[in-house]
């Protein structure tokens, strides 16, 4: 993997587009990291689920999807995403994210974060423009609450029934950051 492959670079892990042909190394890591995902996330453990997720955050504006990559092998650490993107006076978007299961605990993914809100705050000539980003998490899932308050998110409410998780409604905390605010590094 190339310096000019990845959108944002780290010490240890750059961010790049899906793209189809990691199908296969993609499901393979979620399939092996379905005990640390469950129940928060369902990301797509299939090719066929792959492909058409994969597209539906490459193509338009509304969404963009980063892969998480090991610098040195490129391997698979994970995912950052941002989805509904509004644009006007909202330039708005709304975070998700997931580790695989041997990159979890090393810092990864808190690396990777920071990078994707290089990515979402800088100017739209150099990244996505974005003057917020909301990040709605389940209530006890602390590990994804303690890494965006480690990133500098503030809580702003709890949403009841916001969000289908798992053939259910579940309740979510809003959890947010804008361009001007202070942010770890």
């Amino acid at each position: 993997m190339t310096f000019s492959s990845y959108v944002r670079e780290g010490d240890r892990v750059g961010l790049r587009p899906y793209r189809l042909a990691d199908g296969p190394e993609f499901t393979a890591r979620v399939r092996e990291s379905r005990d640390l995902h469950r129940p928060w996330l369902y990301p797509p453990a299939t090719v066929e689920e792959y492909e058409p997720y994969a597209a539906r955050l490459t193509e338009g504006g509304a969404r963009a999807g980063f892969l998480v990559c090991e610098l040195g092998t490129g391997a698979l650490a994970g995912f950052v995403n941002v989805n509904n993107i509004v644009r006007g006076a909202f330039q708005c978007g709304a975070l998700g994210y997931g580790a695989f299961a041997h990159a979890a605990g090393r810092g990864l993914l808190r690396e990777a974060l920071a990078l994707a809100l290089d990515h979402a705050f800088a100017p739209a000539a150099e990244g996505l423009g974005l003057h917020r980003l909301e990040a709605n998490i389940q209530p006890g899932n602390t590990a994804s609450i303690a890494l965006v308050r480690g990133a500098g998110f503030r809580l702003e409410g709890l949403s009841p029934d916001f969000l289908q998780v798992d053939g259910a409604w579940r309740d979510h905390e809003r959890w947010a950051l804008t361009a001007g605010m202070p942010r770890a590094r």
